[in-house]
């Protein structure tokens, strides 16, 4: 497993971490916790040290899990989290209050309920779990996350910004109080290559980059008839012909398939590795199986220059969260 550093951190994460959302199990179906215990312990075993989770995933099971993994394992594991936000609102929508979404008292109890959940006294990346550039200037967030850097609860701050909008953030950051990004970023979100990666590598800020498969579309996943569970999320996001319009479009990328990458998610994962800008990403890895696809990718091995330039023909503006 290669590794790149997060920002100014300093930490020397694995440039393919854990993307822990679907193990919380609330939103995903089909989630087994024995499998999902598996599947991190295997890809620590492969030299991944770095998770991703959030108090939000599964209520807190999420983190739970990862807790108890962490009490059996003597390396060293980087474990990023986020802060909920009040209103339970994603995204944050324009003219909402700070004060309605990330009040500070609230923003120091949801760090103290992560650490609890996940057993351990510091945090080593906290991140607000949506974001508005309307409250950068906010003396509320400031003070609060400097709060619970005082009180040694996290040691580095993030956003997690809000899905195609990889600019609204940016005013947060030259604060001088955030320290990296995550933010959505594969073949067919592009976007964050306009401005965002530029800004962070002038400023030394680490980016995570997450949802490389674009919920299943990017690694072939979804047809037309593909069908989800009563509860699980996707049958929002892919609603109306969205399934028709993803199957179109990743059957053209199909063709790009060969020597330099055999599958979807692998030519999917070597795009996004292909930024220098990229710290790390975060696929779900929730099987066993997964674990192994996806951490063989890092191999240092990138793509042409004449791949790259093809897959940037496949740019999609398009916005499925709303």
């Amino acid at each position: 497993m290669r590794s790149r550093i997060l920002g100014r951190t300093g930490f020397q994460v694995s440039e393919i971490g854990f993307g822990a959302w679907e193990i919380g199990g609330e939103q995903w179906k089909g989630t087994d916790d024995n499998q999902s215990v598996n599947a991190l312990n295997l890809a620590i075993d492969l030299g991944l040290n770095f998770i991703d989770t959030a108090l939000a995933y599964g209520n807190g099971h999420s983190e739970q899990i990862i807790g108890e993994l962490l009490k059996t394992r003597s390396e060293k594991v980087f474990v990023a989290t986020k802060i909920p936000p009040k209103n339970r609102i994603w995204p944050a929508k324009r003219g909402s209050k700070l004060r309605d979404v990330f009040p500070r008292e609230y923003v120091v109890d949801c760090t103290q309920r992560s650490l609890r959940n996940l057993g351990i006294d510091t945090i080593d990346l906290q991140q607000f779990h949506v974001w508005n550039d309307e409250w950068a200037d906010d003396d509320e967030w400031q003070e609060a996350v400097q709060s619970i850097r005082d009180q040694e609860l996290v040691k580095w701050i993030g956003i997690s910004m809000n899905p195609h909008e990889p600019w609204n953030g940016i005013a947060a950051a030259m604060t001088g109080k955030i320290d990296v990004f995550q933010v959505l970023f594969n073949i067919f979100d592009q976007s964050p290559t306009d401005e965002l990666f530029p800004f962070c590598e002038k400023h030394n800020l680490g980016i995570i980059a997450r949802v490389p498969f674009d919920e299943g579309s990017l690694a072939g996943k979804i047809a037309p008839d593909t069908e989800f569970e009563k509860d699980d999320w996707r049958n929002e996001y892919f609603k109306g012909d969205r399934k028709d319009q993803v199957y179109e479009r990743v059957e053209k990328l199909k063709i790009l398939l060969g020597r330099e990458a055999k599958t979807l998610p692998e030519l999917a994962l070597r795009y996004i590795l292909g930024f220098s800008a990229v710290s790390t990403v975060i696929p779900g890895l929730r099987t066993v199986t997964h674990v192994k696809e996806n951490l063989s990718v890092s191999d240092g091995r990138g793509l042409s220059d004449t791949l790259l330039a093809e897959l940037k023909t496949h740019r999609w503006n398009r916005n499925f969260y709303e």
